[in-house]
């Protein structure tokens, strides 16, 4: 029996077990399907590190050739690079990864030419239903004239792409320490921050954890979780570095702790890195998700730019940033989003904007950050609920009518205070949960709120 292809393919992409859910009869009916539904004719396809990509990248590639479109074969890839390809060239693009997720999973990720997202409410839904017919027994589409199968190494022309975005040849001299988890940033970072295809810059680069390997041996390549990034902060301390980044397994997301090892949140670096773009481009808008702290809208304004607040989701942040030619739009999650980069995330972009601005300055990073730093969070808590609306429901009761409370549901439920307090209480995507986030003024604060929520939402 074939797969039920509903069960794995998620909001924004395919995420699976490999061989029960991920087979390459899956992916070469996944690769006819997005040539059939989008009526792409060139595709680009890579892999991140894990056992099972190379398999599947050539699956897809003969479903897509046999229904007519000309593939070219990217190998070894972090997902921004292959949206740098998608944008570059100009074509469609299919990204073998599972992020994050354990060595037994892995994952699609497919965007339009310019590196447009295709999520489930643009097209994703679409080509899921014809590849489940297709695996079902509906014949694949098959062209009059196949297309071709051509490979080519695109590491070289990344680099030097990220190296003409943020030019780091004149900072200071820097030492870091990045930690790429077995992933992907192993296979951009020399070729961007290194001397491997360019010339050197000025970082000495203490390397964790740059072999590539799907099986994550030393931790699982999630830099949002603390205990993941343990290993760098202490790695930071030993050597005495100016700070240290921490990548995902497919390096579009990038986490920043300082030299004592403290972590940067991201709301701090998106601020950072919209005040540096709102230098070049004054008076643009920048987005933020509804979880980044207040201060991010704050310092935006502040700096002459438009804030743009946003649902959480690569997906809706990049089409607000697209309709409203924002410069720059950064998410709590570590996903930040360049328009000279095809309104699309990449986290080597990121991390550049950070050492460019210690670099660039006598101070250092907790010095810097401390002026994009204003409130309390309480970080992201997640509850188990038999009905997620339901417990959201009570909540928006529990505080109608409150004086000073206004409430918007942009994202599940707002709740925001005249002190400046905020909650979020928003339902995943994929899993009986509700996620809160919190911020206030202070401690005291935020914990008052926090407590007062999440009284309602286990009861």
């Amino acid at each position: 029996m074939a797969p039920k292809l509903s069960e794995f393919v998620k909001a924004y992409d395919v995420r699976g077990l490999v061989g029960s859910q991920l087979t390459p009869e899956v992916m070469e009916a996944i690769g006819a399907a997005a040539v059939a539904v989008t009526g792409e004719t060139t595709w680009a396809v890579g892999h991140d590190m894990r056992d099972s990509g190379p398999g599947f990248a050539e699956a897809f590639a003969r479903g897509a050739a046999r229904a007519g479109a000309d593939v070219v074969d990217a190998g070894l890839c972090s997902t921004d690079m292959l949206y740098f390809i998608a944008g570059q060239r100009n074509v469609a693009g299919a990204m073998f990864t599972a992020s994050h997720n354990p060595a037994e999973y892995n994952g699609l990720k497919m965007c339009l030419p310019a590196a447009r997202p295709i999520g489930l409410d643009t097209g994703l839904a679409d080509i899921r239903d014809k590849a489940q017919a297709i695996l079902d027994g509906e014949p694949a589409p098959v062209s009059d004239k196949p297309g071709t199968t051509t490979s080519e190494d695109f590491l070289a022309a990344y680099a030097a792409y990220m190296r003409e975005l943020v030019d780091l040849s004149g900072i200071r001299p820097l030492k870091i320490v990045v930690d790429a988890g077995n992933g992907m940033g192993g296979h951009t970072v020399p070729a961007v921050l290194g001397d491997q295809l360019l010339d050197a810059l000025p970082l000495e680069i203490d390397a964790l954890y740059f072999e590539l390997d799907g099986t994550f041996p030393n931790h699982e390549a999630n830099p949002l979780e603390p205990a993941n990034l343990v290993d760098l902060q202490a790695r930071v301390k030993e050597v005495g570095a100016d700070l240290g980044l921490a990548f995902d397994g497919d390096a579009d997301r990038c986490f920043v702790v300082d030299a004592e090892g403290a972590p940067v949140t991201p709301s701090a670096i998106t601020a950072l890195i919209a005040t540096r773009e709102l230098e070049k481009h004054p008076g643009s808008a920048v987005c933020h998700n509804l979880i980044t702290s207040k201060a991010v809208p704050e310092i935006i304004a502040e700096h002459g730019g438009r804030p743009l607040r946003t649902r959480v989701g690569h997906s809706y942040i990049k089409a607000v940033m697209a309709e409203e030619d924002a410069v720059f739009g950064g998410e709590h999650s570590g996903h930040y989003y360049f328009k000279d980069f095809w309104f699309a995330d990449t986290g080597m972009l990121a991390a550049m904007h950070v050492l460019a601005a210690v670099g660039g300055s006598d101070q250092t990073l907790a010095e810097l950050a401390q002026d994009y730093v204003r409130y309390t969070a309480s970080g992201e808590i997640n509850s188990k609920v038999d009905d997620p609306g339901a417990k959201i429901d009570e909540v928006a009761a529990h505080y109608a009518g409150q004086g000073g409370v206004e409430t918007d549901l942009l994202d599940g439920l707002t709740v925001s205070f005249a002190d400046g307090s905020w909650a979020n209480l928003r339902p995943s995507n994929t899993e009986p949960l509700l996620r809160l986030n919190v911020e206030g003024p202070d401690q005291a604060s935020m914990e008052r709120l926090r407590d007062d929520i999440l009284r309602i939402v286990r009861n």
